[in-house]
């Protein structure tokens, strides 16, 4: 079963995970056969929000919402047997730490 792990840290965060500490998450996946894909997100400053009111037009805004105090700062796709080997991915993962947070959720498939 496909799961998404997203993976949040909160917006003044300084985590101490390091660059390798992500290669060697991203590399024991691969070995592991586990990894479907995954990407990490450019800088919040980055982000753009669009929402289309009841009356149908579009509002953009620069960033996310204000009231966010929380980021999503990448995700990654895993295809594993069930809930608990997912969850046990996502204790691993470096993004996990300092106050981090990975949600994971099942990927909804549907035949079209």
């Amino acid at each position: 079963m496909k799961y998404m792990l997203m993976i949040y840290a909160t917006a003044d965060q300084q985590p101490t995970c390091t660059v390798a500490d992500w290669i060697a998450y991203e590399k024991e996946m691969k070995e592991a056969g586990v990894l479907v894909s995954g990407h990490s997100l450019a800088d919040l400053v980055t982000a753009t929000t669009v929402q289309v009111g009841q009356d149908g037009k579009r509002t953009v805004t620069d960033g996310p919402f204000a009231e966010t105090r929380e980021v999503l700062g990448g995700y990654d796709v895993i295809d594993v047997p069930d809930l608990d080997a997912a969850l046990e991915w996502a204790a691993k993962c470096p993004g996990s730490r300092d106050g981090g947070a990975v949600v994971v959720r099942p990927i909804a498939e549907f035949d079209f």
